[in-house]
């Protein structure tokens, strides 16, 4: 009886990390998915253009990077986003968009979007 109990643990315990490995898959195809339709859906830009281009300016981070963090001077209003945007190897030439349609910094910048750099994934 005991070495019953102890071969249907044992079962339960494989069955288990074997249906959590699946899962964990599973969500990482779904996140992945789910910021493909993200990023086609939305533009990589924010509102604001980089004061030395004129246009707003792609900061590229490493692909595993997966969270970027806004800082806001106020109470409470510092935030975290999930970063959808990956360049391809076949990325347009320069420029978000005609010049004009962006917002300069303002002169007294209350969020760390309004300086114009936006996080981009590399496509390696």
């Amino acid at each position: 009886m005991r070495k019953l109990l102890l071969l249907l643990a044992a079962v339960a315990a494989v069955s288990v990390t074997t249906g959590e490995s699946a899962s964990a898959e599973g969500r990482k195809s779904l996140t992945q998915r789910w910021a493909h339709n993200f990023a086609m859906d939305r533009p990589w830009h924010g509102g604001y253009y980089n004061q030395t281009y004129g246009q707003p300016m792609a900061v590229v981070v490493p692909p595993t990077a997966h969270m970027r963090t806004n800082y806001s001077w106020g109470v409470g209003q510092n935030t975290m986003y999930p970063i959808h945007h990956q360049f391809g190897r076949s990325a347009p030439g320069t420029g978000a968009a005609a010049p004009g349609t962006f917002r300069p910094t303002p002169a007294w910048p209350s969020h760390t979007d309004q300086f114009g750099y936006y996080y981009i994934r590399a496509p390696w």
